[in-house]
């Protein structure tokens, strides 16, 4: 019964770092090496939306952010173009629909901590006609627009900069991502947003408390802004101890922000790391880790996209019913989707009139 509903669902999943592995290729496998490794991963579970987070770390941070930031987004468009027959890159909610009623994955460029950004507003435009429409402003330290959520302890709202990149990512229909935000500064946002945003790979803080998770009263107003709240699968941030990374541990996080939030407002973000973590880190730096977490740590079975049928079928045993599984899956992204993605702030006011 669950792979039967887990077909029939759109499922959407907002958080995947997969762009890391296939743009350390060389450009001219890009494409092959997503219809190799990544494309049956994701037709095996069933993923029909997936969001592609730009993520530039390392030696290429700051000096290189931009040019690395550029180089990842134009691996999105090549291995989008060179895949046609199976993956689409969407800029709104109507291309959305359209790729999935074609049978295809429609794909959404992000970014995460917008580092090639740095305070430069008057990029945002361009990045935005360059196909992203999601964006976070901060990771796990301090940018020039916010701090993220490992340095909470200075209680920091956002930025000038940080202000002006919000409102203008309301202007162009861009939604902002407040996941890895520092708790101050997801505050400042939910204090003066003026559309709804999403955090795409965050869990619940009530059930493990770790600074990247959001707290019940963060849940709330994500949800009283007709936001989404996408649940992290990396297995820290699930659970203390190993003992505690399972699927049914997956469930009761999502089911804590679906009490919390309500099931309008909860989704799947599940931030499969560890292949991507496998395929990019020197052998010489096996574990390293900055953040304190081992992001190899995996969920047995949700290690990476195949996996996701478990969640439908835990969700079922937990006894939800078919639309509220519905929903979780990808029904509340959609929604979120195809009324602000890539939706200027002035036709998504006047669609709201209507």
């Amino acid at each position: 019964m669950f792979a039967e509903l887990h077909r029939d669902a759109v499922v959407a999943d907002t958080h995947n770092d997969l762009l890391m592995a296939v743009s350390g290729r060389p450009p001219e496998v890009w494409a092959s090496f997503f219809r190799e490794r990544w494309l049956p991963q994701l037709r095996e579970g069933g993923v029909d939306v997936q969001v592609l987070p730009v993520w530039v770390d390392g030696p290429a941070r700051p000096e290189a952010a931009l040019r690395e930031t550029l180089r990842m987004i134009e691996c999105a468009h090549v291995l989008a173009e060179g895949n046609a027959d199976e993956v689409t890159i969407c800029y709104d909610g109507v291309q959305v629909d359209e790729a999935l009623a074609l049978g295809r994955i429609a794909l959404v460029i992000a970014l995460e901590s917008m580092p090639g950004l740095d305070a430069s507003v008057e990029l945002l435009p361009t990045l935005h006609r360059l196909g992203v429409r999601v964006a976070s402003i901060a990771h796990w330290g301090r940018t020039p627009l916010a701090d993220g959520s490992g340095e909470d302890a200075t209680g920091s709202r956002l930025t000038s900069r940080g202000v002006a990149v919000l409102r203008e990512m309301e202007r162009l229909g861009m939604i902002f991502d407040i996941s890895h935000l520092g708790a101050s500064g997801v505050a400042h946002v939910l204090e003066i947003a003026t559309r709804p945003v999403i955090a795409t790979h965050s869990a619940a803080r009530a059930l493990r408390d770790h600074h990247r998770n959001l707290t019940d009263g963060q849940l709330r107003a994500v949800a009283a802004g007709g936001g989404v709240v996408c649940v992290n699968f990396l297995a820290a941030f699930l659970a203390e101890k190993p003992e505690g990374y399972t699927v049914e541990r997956l469930g009761d996080h999502i089911l804590h922000v679906a009490e919390v939030a309500g099931i309008d407002h909860v989704g799947l973000g599940p931030d499969f790391i560890r292949e991507v973590s496998l395929d990019t880190t020197p052998p010489c730096c096996e574990g390293f880790s900055t953040t304190g977490i081992d992001s190899r740590e995996a969920i047995p079975g949700l290690d990476g996209p195949r996996g996701m049928p478990l969640v439908t079928a835990e969700l079922l045993r937990r006894g939800l019913g078919h639309d509220e599984i519905v929903k979780i899956l990808g029904g509340n992204v959609m929604r979120l989707f195809r009324a602000e993605l890539g939706r200027p702030a002035e036709a998504a006011t006047a669609a709201g009139a209507r």
